[in-house]
């Protein structure tokens, strides 16, 4: 197999993280629309991120947060964002760079991008091309096995479940509402 020198893997990721932007900026204009909310994992030790010292005692290599009902000053830039979140009834603002986000999931409509981060990247690319490649989930009705979710979110501790509860959703409701399919990108190339 030919090499990659134009790292469309790479290419993918930031057409896709600009969709996350995207859907923030609008989110921060105008609000979320109908049943639409978002969970977004990121590397908490990741260049950029800013949270409290707390925080990030909590949550030393990940973090996932909620944007549903109680969340607020929701500020987007090109290279990142600022939102206001309670945790256990604490206000905190959180500072997150695109580049850290690992995973973005929206269960109304069962869209989710998973995406590397820059330690992986520079870590382990020659050993673990498959790391890097996006992950998106297909349309409802595909054929493809479910992949397990990121350790964040499926294997959580009650502790954990409650401040995502109190991260974001107001409704009490911790799980998520509908399982995607993930399916690489691989699975959308032309066969011979």
């Amino acid at each position: 197999m030919a090499v990659d020198l134009i790292r469309y893997d790479l290419l993918v990721q930031e057409a896709l993280r600009g969709v996350v932007r995207r859907v923030l900026s609008d989110t921060a204009r105008d609000g979320l629309p109908g049943d639409h909310h978002f969970y977004i994992s990121f590397r908490t030790h990741a260049r950029g991120v800013r949270l409290s010292s707390r925080m990030r005692g909590l949550y030393p290599d990940e973090m996932t947060i909620i944007l549903q009902h109680q969340f607020w000053d929701l500020n987007v830039t090109e290279e990142s964002f600022e939102v206001g979140l309670s945790f256990r009834n604490v206000p905190e603002m959180l500072l997150i760079p695109f580049d850290a986000v690992t995973r973005f999931f929206d269960p109304s409509v069962g869209f989710e991008a998973r995406f590397a981060v820059e330690d992986e990247i520079t870590d382990g690319a020659a050993e673990k091309p498959e790391a890097l490649r996006p992950q998106l989930a297909p349309a409802s009705g595909s054929e493809t096995s479910p992949q397990p979710l990121p350790a964040a979110l499926a294997a959580r501790e009650p502790e954990d479940a409650r401040e995502a509860v109190e991260a974001g959703k107001a409704d009490g409701s911790s799980e998520l509402q509908s399982e995607p399919k993930v399916v690489s990108i691989d699975a959308f190339r032309k066969k011979n």
